[in-house]
């Protein structure tokens, strides 16, 4: 279904005569519509200026593009009419639909779906559209964006959200605002696939409530950067389709927003937290499309500026500020003398300001290999009170500096509020990211970095609902009631033939044969009481037992709480404890976490979500992301972790998920020893639906 005429329209019908509608007309005849513009009203000759048609039989052409502003029940009838017409879309702009506690909503809601045919439509309960390419605004309220030749698009499912957004004074080009409220027909990503075909898109960016068909958003992202077009995210609220399993640490540290923020991470979409941080990303995207790595070079003209940046960017992720090359010292000591330390972040003092070529020699030098971006840090004095025409002279020499082959240049301000607008709409014209406040904007470059290091193109994750296999549309769905805990001892039985590494271990149903069973294994021995998913809460873990007759013993002690017991040759060179976990969530997939494992799981809160399936690279870049990554390496003389077999048992548990992919609920390596040579998987919950 083709949204080309409802976006990009060159005719217009407004159906409905209250305040509303006048406002649509109002808002196109503003933008400077140039296509033809018609009321539709049954009693009216004119609404807001334009003339008015009795009804939608009486249009001179079907419409491109309708706003209708009329009550839910009659927007049906209006529906079904522009349908016969052959009309291109329609806006709903009624409330009153599956969005209310009204008993009839999900009713009409259905009723309008089918009265659409296959006329595309946005909404329900939304404000519509605004094209601020081609002026056409079918948009019921004031906006505050001017008419732009290329930009980003923003789509929401909040129209309050896009009214905000469009108020912003920051300087980013905006070519669409798009709301898809109920999104009865058309979702965030279809709409956003539509917008691909127009070059004048620089970047997508989306504000998220929920996903309805992940198919159709996998597809959308997939189509986005292969046409170059990069996308960033921000999303609200917990998941209510994840439905995660409560059984295991996993669950726990993922937490009901890991299948969305894996989801993002691996389609290679920049996931954001904030307005301003999507907004500040959204700049970039539109000036730079993408940055290859996060090596910084800071230019101010202020020691506090600089050091506030460096501890910013010292909290970041991702981030670095390499020191001055040689060549680029020269140049710098040549223009600025000895009293200035050629370091980064570089402190330029003030002798060059006012200068021009000067400023230009030495912004230029810190451009280029080995820095990514370079960011000098400027703030301007308000409009109001004081005079910026020294600023202006930094502005010229900066977009000279843009022009370099090698340059990638970024303005920062340390406030928001020092940067005006018209400065950052003249920096953002000629090919210079004009950014606010090192808070916001630098964690923003850090993701745009990220964005590009964990994307792939894999496309095995199966999505189940119930029963059910890849469904094109992921509903709300009950935990399986069949779900079943199995024990430790089958669980590294069948991880085992995917090629898990487990101890050597044996099974016992007595103290009795618990001794045997040790005193056939190496000592010393770990003693587990089988049947909890939480043996250590229950005293049914022994490690570090040395005698055959102290492993019959503390059997006898669990006997409370176990009938069964397994015997296992314990792991003496441990040097990191991990956990990795897999839970299915019923709208995005299965879920890998890797996190600090052991007793540190929760303490630590040190993990990351990423969404099956994953490549080995995915595993390393997930592994360095965390916090313990240092342990991982080798920390004060103790030997580094053999990264390659914890990458192995990752990707062996991959492999384990994928054959069980019709009946796993979730799988729990807690702890994955980690040692000089191996990593062995000490401990394994397991949850399938159905039996074994």
């Amino acid at each position: 279904m083709s949204l080309e005429r409802l976006l990009r329209p060159k005719t217009i019908a407004v159906i409905g005569g209250g305040a509303w509608c006048e406002s649509v007309i109002e808002q196109c005849i503003k933008s400077g519509f140039k296509g033809e513009l018609l009321a539709v009203h049954p009693k009216r000759t004119e609404v807001g200026g334009v003339k008015a048609i009795a009804s939608v039989q009486d249009l001179p052409w079907s419409p491109d593009a309708s706003f209708i502003g009329v009550n839910r029940h009659i927007t049906i009838d209006v529906l079904n009419e522009l349908s016969k017409r052959g009309s291109g879309g329609a806006v709903c702009f009624a409330s009153g639909f599956l969005e209310s506690e009204d008993a009839d909503g999900a009713g009409l809601q259905t009723e309008l779906f089918h009265a659409a045919g296959d006329m595309a439509i946005l909404g329900p309960n939304c404000y519509g559209c605004i094209n601020n390419l081609d002026g056409a605004v079918l948009w019921p309220d004031q906006h505050g964006l001017k008419r732009e030749e290329s930009g980003v698009a923003i789509l929401t499912q909040s129209s309050n959200i896009a009214i905000n957004l469009t108020m912003q004074q920051r300087g980013l080009p905006i070519s669409y605002i798009i709301t898809t409220g109920n999104q009865a027909q058309q979702d965030l990503a279809s709409v956003a696939m539509s917008l691909l075909s127009d070059n004048r898109v620089t970047a997508i960016g989306l504000h998220i409530e929920g996903f309805k068909d992940i198919a159709a958003f996998e597809r959308f992202t997939n189509e986005a950067r292969k046409k170059g077009v990069p996308i960033a995210a921000l999303k609200v609220g917990a998941s209510d389709e994840a439905q995660l399993a409560t059984q295991s640490h996993t669950a726990s540290v993922a937490g009901s927003e890991a299948g969305s923020k894996a989801l993002l991470k691996r389609l290679g979409v920049a996931s954001v937290d904030t307005l301003p941080e999507l907004l500040e990303i959204l700049k970039l995207m539109h000036v730079y499309k993408e940055l290859p790595g996060g090596r910084l070079a800071s230019l101010s003209c202020s020691g506090g500026e600089a050091s506030l940046l460096a501890d910013c960017v010292h909290r970041i992720d991702g981030l670095s500020l390499p020191p001055v090359p040689d060549a680029a010292s020269k140049i710098l000591h040549d223009n600025l003398g000895p009293h200035v330390t050629k370091v980064n972040p570089l402190d330029y003092h003030t002798d060059i300001w006012r200068n021009r070529e000067a400023m230009a020699t030495v912004f230029g030098a810190m451009t280029g290999d080995p820095y990514d971006l370079t960011v000098l840090v400027l703030d301007f004095p308000r409009n109001d009170r004081c005079s910026d025409e020294d600023w202006l002279i930094t502005i010229d020499a900066i977009i000279d500096v843009a022009k370099l082959p090698e340059a990638k240049v970024a303005v920062l301000s340390s406030l928001a509020e020092n940067i005006p607008e018209h400065h950052c709409k003249t920096l953002m014209d000629n090919g210079v990211a004009a950014l606010m406040e090192f808070d916001v904007a630098l964690p923003a470059v850090a993701k745009l970095v990220a964005s590009a290091r964990y994307a792939n193109d894999l496309v095995w994750p199966p999505r189940r609902v119930g029963n059910l296999f890849n469904s094109p549309t992921v509903g709300h769905s009950e935990p399986a009631s069949t779900a079943q805990l199995i024990d430790e001892a089958t669980a590294k039985q069948l991880l085992a033939k995917q090629g898990v590494a487990i101890p050597k271990n044996q099974q016992a149903i007595s103290p009795e044969e618990a001794q045997k069973a040790a005193e056939a294994l190496r000592p010393p021995w770990v003693l587990k009481g089988l049947g909890s998913a939480h043996k250590s809460e229950l005293g049914l873990v022994v490690l570090n037992l040395t005698s055959a007759a102290s492993v019959a013993a503390s059997a006898r002690t669990m006997s409370e709480h176990a009938s069964r017991w397994l015997v296992e040759e314990m792991v003496t060179d441990t040097l990191v404890e991990l956990l990795v976990g897999v839970v299915h969530d019923p709208a995005h997939g299965f879920v890998l976490t890797l996190a600090s494992g052991g007793v540190l799981t929760e303490i630590m809160n040190d993990g990351v979500s990423l969404l099956l399936p994953v490549t080995s690279n995915d595993v390393e870049n997930a592994l360095h992301s965390l916090k313990i990554s240092p342990l991982l390496n080798g920390y004060r003389g103790k030997p580094a972790c053999n990264k390659d077999a914890i990458v192995e048992q990752v990707m062996a548990l991959q492999k384990f998920v994928q054959e069980h992919v019709d009946s796993l609920v979730e799988v729990e390596i807690n702890p994955l020893l980690c040692t000089a040579t191996s990593a062995i998987a000490a401990d394994a919950l397991l949850t399938l639906e159905g039996s074994t």
